[in-house]
């Protein structure tokens, strides 16, 4: 039966003497130390493992995303090139139907000069972010900032 890192470490505590410290067997205490040792070796080769499948999936949506990319500009592409060849004239076969229909859309010719003389009805104003970082590098030029203060992280790498 498998033992968790938990478990072991527990027996290995049992095999301590409360009353004197002494370790009351030593080759159990070696079998558990090395039971502890692969454990450990054996989830950090797991989380390496996983580390390296994230990042193959990651790249993987990269490609997979630049072919989406690619897909859609040359169907834009080629839909442009329908358009300007039709000119508005409908084209229809057993297989396709192409038609128009009217829409309207908002056209700004300068949208840096409309948003400073607009109505303010007309701008969606967008919510306050916290810059972290400028508040880092004021923290530890030494300014305070109520609510805020540097925590300082442990973060374990496996390579």
């Amino acid at each position: 039966m498998s033992m968790s890192i938990y478990e072991i470490e527990q027996s290995i505590m049992a095999l301590v003497d409360p009353e004197t410290g002494e370790i009351t067997d030593f080759e159990a205490l070696d079998n558990l130390t090395i039971a502890r040792d692969e454990k450990i070796e054996n989830i950090a080769m797991w989380i390496k493992n996983l580390t390296a499948e994230g990042k193959a999936i990651r790249d993987e949506e990269k490609s997979l995303a630049e072919r989406r990319r690619t897909a859609e500009n040359k169907a834009e592409s080629l839909e442009k090139y329908l358009e300007q060849t039709l000119s508005g004239e409908k084209f229809s076969t057993a297989k396709v139907a192409i038609s128009y229909r009217k829409s309207t859309a908002v056209n700004i010719a300068d949208e840096e000069t409309f948003a400073k003389t607009a109505c303010p009805t007309y701008l969606v104003y967008q919510p306050a972010k916290i810059d972290r970082k400028a508040i880092a590098e004021a923290l530890k030029s030494g300014v305070a900032v109520d609510g805020a203060e540097l925590v300082e992280r442990n973060n374990m790498q496996i390579k």
